[in-house]
């Protein structure tokens, strides 16, 4: 069933908000666009005084008079429009950057489940096309709307004043106008929707490809690439032009019939005139009127038509603001003991990601971790290790089993809290497009330039961030894109280093590292580890020799935990893993470790 006009406006209804701030400017422009529309009418009068007293009296001293009164009425009127202009095009630009602030501020609140079915792409596109639009609407086309009424009724109201007999005439036509109105605007209503949501494909193909814009080369797949873009254009056009068109025909059947109404006025009231009915001024006012009548009608209906395009983009940006996350603070939020000691508790926790339902990534896992000890967590891709990690961070909760912080379950915690007590570095280390000692400090805001060369200093990296153009202050480029892998992970890591939590997160972090900078940074890293609860993920295992407990998982299941030496003496698949890495009684070097050599013997794999 379709929605009612009134079911549409209510939906709108909250973007009015964000116009409450501005009372002032809104009540000038008020003031504004009531003066400049009560100048327009007052013009229909003028002519009626030049033409009669004037031009038809032969009156040059009453001719002047009224010109000069004529010119007054112009002057104000380009004051009050000029006036009305600015502040309703201050509102709008007013108003979509608070809406944009809105609507990112709710972005970066949301939680992965929700980017996990929603492109970035077309959340960009929301952001911006779509707060676009609804600029141009609050700031030019709404006051056009206003105005445009405003005029219409007032131009109605004279043209009864100045000959009733043609005013009914023109009244015949109005309900020929509104009918178009309601019936092409509620299809062009529909077709904006499609139109925006084209555009938003458009937008998320656009930053997939281009941030994987080496892979995408590497595989010469620009010719492809290329065509499916030309696909989701193609598309987009489409959805464009078949909106154009509709609004095409309901601007033409209004204007057809609003100034098919001035012929008529004009043929009628021709002979009035004629027969002495009617004063030549009375009649060039009534046209002038009659004019204002069909242009005024003919610019709201187009203007109903763009505001029809902006319904369709404010559902797409009041649809994103209220998402609500998938993990919110509770009413009542349970502060986390401070000092931190560290403990982390899995109780029985199974989870599955949105995406997936079906498929259980964590299974009844239940884990321990004392206060300072160190955990390494080891198994096949998929197996659920980085799931623990995004659990703990609060990202997702566990359909069932708890997790706890020093005691405390982090679903009765606020997630920020949460988050203060971790760091995190991850095996493809984000790195912003500012300088390096911003990305350093993002880890802690507040932190001076000597703690943010001290967090280098300890990450191995003031070295070569030393060696760059303008050192610290060096612009990194997106991504990072001009520092090595390497590079990139030891500001990762400084950034941990920074933030000093008590939980201590490592996701292969020296997976891009040489031997001789694994060789410092792993040093680093026990440094900082030293004193906090530190769980790391490793695929090779030479780096995980020294955690306290090894815990093994496969297929969301712990299927072993112990020592290195425990592990490899019960078989299993540590030990299958084991060989894999290590042959003829050494570490395998080519993989970049610089652990010392460790004697496995092929008996215990």
């Amino acid at each position: 069933m379709p929605s009612s006009p009134s079911s549409k406006i209510a939906r709108l209804r909250p973007l009015f908000a964000y116009l409450r701030p501005y009372r002032p400017q809104l009540a000038g422009a008020g003031v504004a666009l009531v003066v400049s529309s009560l100048m327009v009418l007052l013009l229909g009068q003028g002519l009626r005084h030049i033409v009669d007293q004037g031009l038809r009296a032969g009156d040059a001293t009453l001719l002047n008079r009224t010109v000069v009164a004529f010119v007054g009425v112009v002057v104000l009127l380009s004051v009050a429009t000029g006036a009305r202009f600015y502040l309703v095009s201050w509102i709008g630009e007013r108003v979509v950057a608070d809406l944009r602030n809105a609507a990112f501020r709710r972005v970066i609140a949301l939680s992965p489940a929700y980017f996990e079915i929603t492109k970035t792409g077309d959340v960009l596109s929301r952001l911006t096309t779509d707060t676009e639009l609804l600029q141009t609407v609050i700031g030019s086309s709404l006051s056009l709307a206003l105005r445009n009424t405003l005029t219409l009724a007032g131009a109605i109201v004279m043209l009864a004043v100045t000959s009733p007999k043609l005013t009914a005439i023109v009244l015949v036509v109005v309900p020929a106008v509104v009918v178009p109105i309601v019936v092409f605007g509620r299809r062009v209503r529909t077709l904006s929707r499609k139109s925006q949501d084209r555009v938003g494909d458009i937008g998320a193909y656009v930053e997939e490809t281009i941030n994987a814009i080496r892979t995408v080369q590497a595989f010469t797949h620009e010719k492809i690439d290329h065509q499916r873009f030309a696909e989701r254009v193609g598309a987009t056009f489409a959805a464009a032009t078949a909106r154009i068109r509709m609004r095409s025909w309901l601007m033409a059947a209004v204007i057809f019939l609003a100034f098919g109404a001035v012929a008529v006025v004009l043929w009628i009231g021709g002979y009035d005139v004629i027969a002495g009915r009617m004063t030549g001024g009375a009649l060039s006012a009534f046209v002038f009127y009659a004019i204002l009548v069909a242009v005024s009608g003919g610019t709201v209906s187009e203007v109903i038509g763009e505001l029809q395009r902006a319904a369709g983009a404010a559902e797409r940006i009041l649809e994103l603001m209220e998402t609500e996350p998938a993990i919110a603070m509770p009413a009542h939020p349970v502060a986390l003991p401070a000092p931190s000691l560290g403990r982390v508790v899995l109780d029985a926790v199974t989870f599955r990601y949105p995406a997936r339902p079906d498929q259980a990534a964590l299974h009844d896992v239940t884990l321990d971790i004392a206060p300072g000890e160190t955990l390494a967590l080891v198994g096949p891709s998929g197996a659920g290790k980085s799931t623990v990690f995004q659990l703990l961070l609060r990202f997702y909760d566990p359909a069932s089993g708890r997790i706890l912080i020093d005691g405390v379950d982090i679903r009765n915690a606020d997630p920020a809290d949460v988050r203060r007590h971790v760091g995190l570095v991850s095996q493809d280390p984000v790195i912003f497009g500012t300088t390096a000692r911003e990305n350093i400090r993002y880890g802690r805001p507040e932190a001076s330039d000597e703690e943010v060369r001290a967090a280098a200093d300890a990450a191995a990296a003031s070295e070569f961030l030393d060696a760059l153009p303008e050192g610290f202050d060096t612009f990194l480029g997106e991504k990072g894109v001009r520092l090595s892998g390497g590079q990139r992970q030891r500001i990762a890591i400084a950034r941990a280093i920074l933030r000093n939590p008590p939980i201590l997160l490592l996701d292969e972090a020296t997976s891009a590292l040489d031997a001789e900078s694994e060789r410092s940074v792993q040093s680093a890293l026990e440094h900082l580890a030293t004193g906090r609860t530190t769980l790391a993920i490793a695929h090779r295992l030479a780096t995980v020799l020294k955690a306290d407990r090894i815990v093994v998982i496969e297929d969301g299941r712990i299927v072993a935990e112990g020592t290195h030496q425990s592990l490899i003496a019960a078989g299993g698949l540590y030990a299958r893993l084991a060989a894999l890495q290590f042959t003829d009684g050494a570490v395998d070097h080519s993989a970049g470790s610089s652990e010392p050599r460790e004697s496995i013997s092929r008996e215990s794999t």
